[in-house]
């Protein structure tokens, strides 16, 4: 039995490793987006849904008519997993070619319909011969250890899960080192390895040559029909759905701790799958299936989805790692615990009827975040979405409780009363992550929280938590410099991110078209909160708004620009900001520049790495880069065109303005007019090499190797990164404070 518990191990480590890295590759060709991420996620969900169930129909339905140990049909299925590590990529990347070439005029939401059709056939075959591991393991062990294959799925599960939690984490370093491409290498090396050991042992066991079928399916799939059964497949779809559901609805409450970098995700993402282990590991520790039936159970359950208010009140002073393990243990152990009881009670080692459970909980798992992130989280909020999810355990604990008819019955009533009453208490007495902004407007659509606050010159924008901009002078540097050093008038710019609307501002202050893309719906809504007296406005016929994914929206668009202004979220590290970044992306900009036109990308510092990367990225990619400090003395603006940059005075800049972009560039100083304004980033030019020299090997950044991204391999070589990351750590800053 060891052997299956190294081929599960195994395999839980790749599976996550899979579903991580495929997500990064199709944003990259389709968009970062939300309908993206829930489009590859969906496909992984559904297609292991669906192969859990497409296998425990082969297995009853011509399970007799195959003569060959059972053991080589999980080797098939895991030498093809591998084969997907290498084919999924070619053809996320074919699909992003037959997309250009079809739909080049088309909108957003033609574009969105054709990539889910593309992912979905793309992913699923795949998927699906992970969620045949299952049944196909299942019917061996039954076959060769049949005292053992009772509990045999909960057995699976366990090891799955630990490789689960090893999948959330040692991918990271390993895409740090390797790439995306090297990493799905790896992966693609292990399940290789897996096909080849088990069609090994089919070799050297002896015994079974065909494959037998439970002389009693008949009986049990007739008893499958029972009430009492078809409550455990209830019990299987309600934990898939609010597990997952509660998942998206974490990260929006987590991110305000940990931030929005790879590893803050994988935090969450670890800590759920090790909670869920060491429920799993408890269960397997009994001796049988206990509690369904037990009302204190599923009301715990019920209790402990609602524990995220605790700990992300921001009135607790609670170390980061403190606030996730108290949020997301207690939920994610009696998940783990109950889910693999539920199965082994359902199908009683039956691969057949094993299948088709888990791919009931698969299906749930499906539901669980399209339900919170496009219906609950836009409508209610994050507290009123916990609620509903939670509500529905409070009503099956009152439902499990009178079925007690032994002694303990008024012990679970009362134990039942309390939790519900301390789950009233959670809800009505924590305090939201928003509520200490004061003034604020708060927003929510499909995509995140937003909040604007302050007053003056103290206004903020913090998407999800984590403050994205307020009202600084370089915004304005961001458009005023590239128009000023163009060598012919413009008579375009594109503002790729929206934020306060800043930028967009000063552009349209030069009385050109602007169109300024933002990912977020909400943001753009908030314009008038940040610019109530703004001389230009949204209403302007110069001025268009898009909600899309930047690199996307430049792949689709046939206008071409005299200036396009890249200002990617803060922190420099966030989840997917490389590909903004990237040489892949300034092939796709250069393309939309006019004759003369150019590219101004913000950098917000970094280290010394991140910035030779990209500093290198854009050197490889334009024959003409000029780097300017910034007004406020951090950061970096560096501009790239195709052909050369004049090199004006800053009087020659001051004078190009026009009137309305002159009073735009001094609204907030700190010079007292634009020559001096412009004079302090002109006195100060870095050279380019100069950056790169700083960390020499550091390659050019790419969509494969993000250098900004992953980082801590790097960074742990450095004391000085180490104190401060650990201090953070474990007090109130996120993962991206060092």
């Amino acid at each position: 039995m060891s052997w299956y518990f190294i081929f599960f191990f195994v395999s839980g480590f790749c599976s996550i490793l899979y579903e991580v890295i495929w997500l990064r590759l199709a944003m990259a060709q389709f968009g970062v987006t939300t309908a993206m991420v829930s489009i590859v996620l969906s496909a992984f969900m559904g297609g292991l849904g669906l192969g859990s169930w497409g296998s425990g129909y082969l297995i009853r339905r011509y399970g007799n008519r195959i003569r060959f140990p059972p053991l080589r049909l999980y080797a098939i299925t895991e030498l093809l997993i591998g084969v997907s590590a290498i084919a999924v990529p070619y053809f996320l990347f074919l699909g992003r070619q037959l997309l250009q070439q079809t739909i080049f005029h088309t909108s957003s939401a033609g574009h969105y319909l054709l990539a889910t059709i593309w992912v979905t056939v793309t992913l699923v075959p795949w998927c699906a011969c992970m969620g045949a591991t299952f049944p196909f393991a299942m019917l061996a062990i039954r076959n060769r250890f049949d005292s053992q294959s009772k509990r045999s799925f909960s057995f699976l599960y366990l090891a799955n899960v630990l490789g689960a939690v090893a999948g959330a984490i040692i991918p990271l370093l390993l895409i740090e080192l390797l790439g995306f491409h090297g990493t799905l290498y790896v992966g693609a090396a292990l399940n290789f390895s897996l096909a080849s050991c088990a069609f090994g042992l089919t070799l050297t066991h002896i015994g079974v040559s065909r494959i037998e079928s439970d002389p009693r399916p008949e009986n049990r799939i007739a008893n499958a029909t029972h009430d009492a059964d078809k409550r455990l497949l209830w019990l299987l779809f309600g934990t898939g759905l609010t597990s997952m559901g509660a998942e998206v609805i974490w990260i929006r409450l987590y991110t305000p701790s940990v931030s929005t970098v790879v590893y803050s995700f994988a935090a969450i993402l670890a800590t759920y799958l090790a909670a869920t282990y060491l429920g799993s590991w408890f269960y397997r520790r009994k001796s049988r299936a206990q509690g369904l039936e037990s009302g204190l159970v599923w009301a715990e359950l019920g209790f402990s989805v609602l524990l995220p208010f605790l700990t992300v009140d921001p009135r607790l002073p609670l170390p980061v790692l403190l606030r996730l393990v108290l949020g997301v243990v207690p939920f994610s152990s009696i998940v783990g615990f109950v889910t693999p009881m539920i199965v082994d009670s359902y199908c009683l080692g039956d691969p057949d009827l094993a299948g088709d459970a888990y791919a009931i909980n698969i299906v749930g798992c499906v539901i669980g975040p399209l339900l919170s992130g496009f219906l609950l989280l836009p409508l209610v909020g994050e507290r009123l979405a916990l609620c509903l999810l939670a509500f529905p355990w409070f009503i099956a604990g009152f439902v499990f409780a009178p079925l007690q008819s032994n002694g303990k019955r008024f012990p679970r009533l009362t134990g039942y009363s309390v939790l519900a009453v301390s789950a009233l208490a959670l809800a009505v007495f924590t305090e939201g992550f928003e509520e200490q902004f004061n003034p604020r407007e708060v927003l929510r659509d499909n995509t995140a929280t937003v909040i604007a606050t302050g007053s003056g010159r103290s206004k903020q924008l913090l998407i999800n938590g984590v403050g994205i901009t307020s009202l600084l002078s370089e915004t304005k540097m961001m458009a005023h410099l590239p128009l000023a050093l163009l060598p012919h008038r413009a008579a375009n710019a594109l503002i790729i991110c929206f934020g306060m609307g800043t930028s967009h501002r000063s552009a349209l202050s030069w009385h050109i078209q602007s169109t300024a893309v933002e990912l977020v719906p909400s943001v753009p809504a908030l314009f008038s909160f940040f610019h109530p007296d703004g001389t230009v406005g949204l209403d302007s016929p110069l001025s268009h708004v898009v909600i899309d994914d930047g690199r996307s929206y430049l792949e689709r668009t046939q206008e071409k620009y005299d200036v396009i202004v890249i200002d990617p979220p803060p922190p420099i590290g966030a989840a997917a900001s490389s590909l903004l970044y990237s040489k892949e992306f300034y092939a796709i900009a250069k393309e939309r520049l006019r004759p003369g036109g150019i590219l101004q990308q913000w950098l917000p510092g970094g280290d010394a790495a991140t910035q030779a990367s990209v500093a290198r990225a854009l050197k490889e990619s334009f024959p003409h880069v000029r780097v300017f400090p910034s007004v406020e003395g951090w950061g970096f603006h560096f501009l790239a065109s195709m052909t050369p940059i004049p090199y004006l005075s800053a009087s020659d800049l001051a004078g190009k303005l026009p009137s309305y972009a002159a009073r735009d560039l001094m609204e907030w100083g700190p010079a007292s007019n634009p020559q001096e304004q412009f004079g302090i980033v002109l006195s100060h030019e870095l050279s380019l090499d100069a950056l790169i020299h700083e960390a020499p090997n550091a390659p050019a950044l790419q969509d494969d190797h993000p250098v900004n991204e992953y980082f801590v391999l790097r960074r742990l070589r450095d004391p000085a990164f180490q104190r401060v990351f650990l201090r953070r750590l474990l007090g109130r800053g996120g993962f991206d404070h060092y």
